[in-house]
C-alpha cells in the first residue's frame, strides 16, 4: 500500500526509531523555542536534559541525528552562536584529531590485538583474575596514553570475540564472510550467546573504569588535567605527587571493588563465559597459529614495531595524540602491503559518526557556557571556605561532570580559583588543595553516566554496544559499585584530612616543594 506524504515523513523521520521516540523529540523541539522566550536558563538546562535522553536512548537510535536536531535549533534560536560552537571544536581539536586518526590507527593493529588478548582470555580461566587484568591494564595504560585510545583498543579486541564466536555459532568456519549483527542464523545455543555479552559487558566496563582510575593519576591521563596542572604550574612527578593522597587510596579501592563485585556477582556482574565460547575461541587461535604464513607473521612484527612506537610516542608526548596516531596508520598500511583506498576508508567507519556526535555534544557546551548554567553552583561553592570548600569543589565537580563534559568543569573551575587567587581570596595552599579537588573531582564520580567520561560515551556509541546489549541504562547499573566507592573514597581522603597530612608529610620529607610564589596568570582558554 502507498504512503500519503504525512505518513511518508513520519515514517523517514528517524528511520526505525520507535514512534513514542519521534514524538518525544519532535515535542522537544517544539517546546524548546517557548521556554527560551520565557526563560533561557530553563530552557538551558532543558537541552542539557534533552540531549542526556538522546544518549540515554542510543540503542533506539544514534544520538548524533535528534541530538543534532536539538543543536541546530539551539543555535538557530538563540542559545548559543556558531561562533561559540565553532571556538569548543577549535579549543578540542586535539580530541577529534585523536577519534579520527587513532581509533583508524588501533583498525590497522587488529591483528596483533587478538593474537595477545586471544591468549590472554583462553589461558586465563578465573574471571575475576582476568576482570581484574583488564582493569589494572586500562589504569596503567591510561596514566600514560589516553583513555580514548586505551578504549578503542579494548573495543575492537571485544568485536574480534564477538564476531569469531558469531560466526562459528552460525555454522560457518572461520575464513568465511559473516555478519556479525544479524542472530537470525545462529545454530547454538541462545543462552550461551546471551552468556557471552553479559561477559563482554563485564569485561568493557572494568576496562572502561580502569581507565579513570589511571586517568586522574597524571598530568596526561585526562585533558583538564593538563590544564590543571598548567594552571597550577606542577610538572609530571608533582602533579602525580599532588594527586596521590587521593588518587592511591581511590585506584587501591576501585581494583578491589573490581575483585569483590565479580566474586560476589552483584550489579549483574559474574557473568562466566561459556565453555563452548571458550573452546571456539582455543580452536581459533590453534587454526591461526597453523595456517599463519610468513606474510602474516611478518605483519605481527610490524604491528607490534608499531604499537612500540605507540605507547613511546604517546608516553613521551613527541606529538599531539591524534597526529601519532596517523603516523601508525601510514606505518601499519605502508609495511604491511595496504594501498587501496576502499581498505583505508574502513578503518574510518568507527571513529567519523562518534567524532560528528562530539561537535553536537560542543554545540550543547556552548549552550551551557552562554547561558550561565553552572554560574549559580559556582557562586555558590566559592562562599565556602577550608576543609570545607575543598569537598564543595569536590562534589561539585563530580556532580556536573556527570551531565556535562568533564573538561569543561574542570576549566571552568581552575580558572575561577585562579581568579580568587590572584585576588587575594584564597591563599595558595588553599589554591592547591583546591586544584586537588577539582581534578579529583571530574575524574572519578563522572564514571556515573556515559557523558561524564568520553571513553564511556565513545564505548556506549561504538558498534560494539548493540552486538552485547550494552545500553546507557545498563552502563549506570555496571558503574553504580564504582561511582559509589571511587566518590566516597575521593571524598573521605579530602575531608577527614588525609590530603592535608600526606601533603604536609610530603613537604617535611623534601619529596615536595612547598611552593613561595603564585602560578603566572591564567592561561587562555574557555
Amino acid at each position: 500500500m502507498a504512503l500519503t506524504m504525512r505518513q511518508a515523513f513520519i515514517h523517514n523521520f528517524l528511520g526505525n526509531a520507535p514512534g513514542w521516540y519521534k514524538a518525544a523529540i519532535l515535542c522537544f523541539l517544539l517546546i524548546n523555542p517557548v521556554l527560551f522566550y520565557i526563560d533561557p536558563f530553563i530552557a538551558g538546562w532543558a537541552l542539557v536534559i534533552e540531549f542526556i535522553f538522546t544518549l540515554a536512548m542510543a540503542l533506539k537510535c544514534y544520538p548524533l541525528q535528534p541530538g543534532g536536531l536539538l543543536a541546530i535549533e539551539a543555535v538557530a534560536i538563540g542559545m548559543t552562536s556558531p561562533k561559540m560552537v565553532l571556538h569548543e571544536i577549535q579549543a578540542n581539536l586535539e580530541v577529534i584529531l585523536l577519534l579520527v586518526f587513532m581509533v583508524a590507527g588501533i583498525y590497522f593493529m587488529k591483528q596483533l590485538l587478538l593474537f595477545v588478548f586471544t591468549k590472554l582470555i583462553t589461558k586465563i580461566h578465573s574471571k575475576t583474575l582476568l576482570s581484574l587484568a583488564f582493569c589494572a591494564s586500562a589504569a596503567f595504560l591510561s596514566a600514560f596514553l589516553d583513555a580514548l585510545t586505551v578504549i578503542a583498543v579494548v573495543i575492537s579486541v571485544a568485536v574480534g570475540f564477538y564476531s569469531i564466536y558469531h560466526k562459528v555459532a552460525s555454522g560457518k568456519d572461520f575464513s568465511q564472510n559473516h555478519d556479525h549483527g544479524n542472530d537470525e542464523s545462529i545454530q547454538t545455543s541462545k543462552e550461551d550467546l546471551e552468556d557471552f555479552r553479559a561477559f563482554l559487558r563485564n569485561l568493557m566496563m572494568h576496562a572502561g573504569v580502569g581507565t579513570a582510575l589511571g586517568g586522574v593519576c597524571t598530568m596526561v591521563g585526562e585533558p583538564q588535567n593538563l590544564i590543571i596542572a598548567a594552571q597550577a604550574n606542577w610538572g609530571f612527578g608533582e602533579f602525580f605527587l599532588r594527586m596521590a593522597p587521593v588518587s592511591m587510596p581511590v585506584l587501591a579501592a576501585g581494583l578491589l571493588t573490581c575483585v569483590l563485585v565479580e566474586r560476589f556477582k552483584v550489579f549483574t556482574y559474574g557473568a562466566q563465559l561459556p565453555d563452548s565460547v571458550r573452546q571456539i575461541l582455543v580452536q581459533f587461535a590453534e587454526y591461526e597459529d597453523a595456517k599463519r604464513t610468513n606474510k602474516e607473521n611478518m605483519q605481527l612484527i610490524v604491528q607490534a614495531i608499531v604499537g612500540v612506537w605507540l605507547v613511546l610516542g604517546l608516553a613521551m608526548h613527541l606529538a599531539a595524540v591524534g597526529l601519532i596516531g596517523l603516523s601508525v596508520i601510514i606505518l601499519c598500511t605502508a609495511f604491511n602491503g595496504i594501498t587501496d583506498e576502499h581498505s583505508l576508508g574502513k578503518a574510518f567507519e568507527e571513529a567519523l559518526p562518534f567524532t560528528a556526535l562530539l561537535a553536537v555534544f560542543f554545540a550543547v557546551v556552548g549552550v551551557i557556557i552562554d547561558q550561565g548554567l553552572f554560574t549559580p553552583v559556582i557562586t555558590w561553592v566559592l562562599t565556602f571556605e577550608g576543609k570545607t570548600q575543598a569537598v564543595m569543589f569536590y562534589l561539585a565537580n563530580g556532580l556536573l561532570s556527570m551531565v556535562s563534559d568533564n573538561v569543561f568543569v574542570g576549566t571552568v573551575y581552575i580558572n575561577e580559583v585562579k581568579a580568587a587567587l590572584l585576588d587575594g581570596r584564597i591563599t595558595l595552599e588553599q589554591f592547591e588543595k583546591l586544584a586537588v579537588a577539582i581534578n579529583t573531582g571530574t575524574n572519578l564520580p563522572s564514571v556515573a553516566t556515559p557523558n561524564g567520561q568520553a571513553a564511556f560515551l565513545f564505548l556506549l556509541t561504538s558498534a560494539l554496544a548493540p552486538l552485547i546489549r550494552l545500553s546507557y541504562g545498563r552502563m549506570v547499573i555496571l558503574a553504580l559499585p564504582y561511582t559509589i566507592v571511587l566518590t566516597l573514597v575521593g571524598l573521605l581522603a579530602i575531608q577527614t584530612g588525609f590530603l592535608d597530612f600526606a601533603t604536609q608529610a610530603m613537604y617535611d620529607s623534601g619529596i615536595l616543594k612547598m611552593a613561595t610564589e603564585i602560578p603566572g596568570a591564567i592561561s587562555s582558554g574557555h
